[in-house]
């Protein structure tokens, strides 16, 4: 896969919700809940062993923000933090990514198991 290959690559800077130097956030076209956000690292890299030390930290530190102005903006009671890495995990977009998914009391019957169950009904995507 190229850059040019990436979806992620193209979504203009005016649709980003928090950016540093080497990562940037947008709202995930098909949200599980109101506030998911996907923390993307802005070179193309596939997983997240392909991601420098400097990058991890820096997705690190923009999930830390994202989480801040969703408390802020949206009050959630808990949060669902994930990455899916390859086919078998259900990884669509080989792009690493990683899920900020805003949780609610009540979003659910019982959340217990969190990701394993992250939202009922809500499993259902669609590709870029």
């Amino acid at each position: 896969m190229t850059d040019r290959d990436s979806p992620f690559l193209r979504i203009p800077e005016s649709d980003w919700v928090a950016s540093n130097d080497l990562a940037f956030a947008v709202r995930d076209a098909f949200p599980v809940t109101e506030g998911h956000t996907l923390v993307i690292p802005r070179r193309l890299a596939v997983d997240w062993g392909d991601v420098t030390t400097q990058e991890r930290l820096a997705i690190l530190a923009l999930v830390d923000e994202v989480k801040s102005q969703l408390r802020y903006e949206l009050h959630p009671d808990g949060f669902n933090l994930g990455i899916n890495e390859g086919t078998a995990a259900g990884q669509t977009v080989f792009h690493l990514h990683v899920h900020v998914i805003p949780r609610f009391s009540g979003d659910v019957p019982d959340p217990r198991g969190g990701i394993r169950h992250a939202v009922m009904n809500k499993g259902n995507w669609q590709t870029l």
